[in-house]
């Protein structure tokens, strides 16, 4: 199997609402031809949006389960001020600010909203792997 993500695809009980909030995050939609599912491009990823009940049925999964899902999204900037001025704008766009920025022990600044259907986003400043300008991270050996 090649080391590749082509497609993040999250669950959501409400798909107006969550490509609105994604496009006021300044998200161009993609893709339009499909009116069951939102697809944004994200560098060489393609992020997409599709109804829960339905995402859950095509993977044979029923249960959400309650809480934490074991999984974060994480999104990369160039800056503290970047951090937080991200995650002020999330949530004006109807986020839910789930850890506020911090410095955090390994030497960069983070902070998580969750966005209107409860995934979990790092928003981070890292100055061991600074995005590229194309918004690309190159893990070191």
């Amino acid at each position: 199997m090649d080391q590749r993500i082509s497609i993040v695809t999250l669950g959501t009980d409400d798909l107006p609402r969550a490509v609105a909030f994604w496009e006021a995050m300044g998200w161009p939609r993609k893709a339009r031809k499909f009116d069951a599912i939102a697809m944004f491009q994200c560098g060489g990823l393609a992020f997409a949006i599709y109804p829960f009940d339905k995402l859950a049925e095509d993977c044979g999964m029923t249960d959400r389960g309650p809480g934490f899902g074991g999984f974060t999204l994480a999104h990369n900037v160039r800056s503290k001020a970047e951090v937080d001025a991200l995650l002020a704008r999330a949530v004006a766009n109807g986020a839910t600010l789930q850890k506020p920025a911090h410095d955090a022990f390994w030497g960069g600044y983070s902070g998580y909203f969750c966005d209107p259907d409860g995934h979990p986003w790092e928003v981070v400043y890292n100055p061991f792997m600074l995005p590229g300008l194309d918004g690309s991270v190159t893990l070191a050996d």
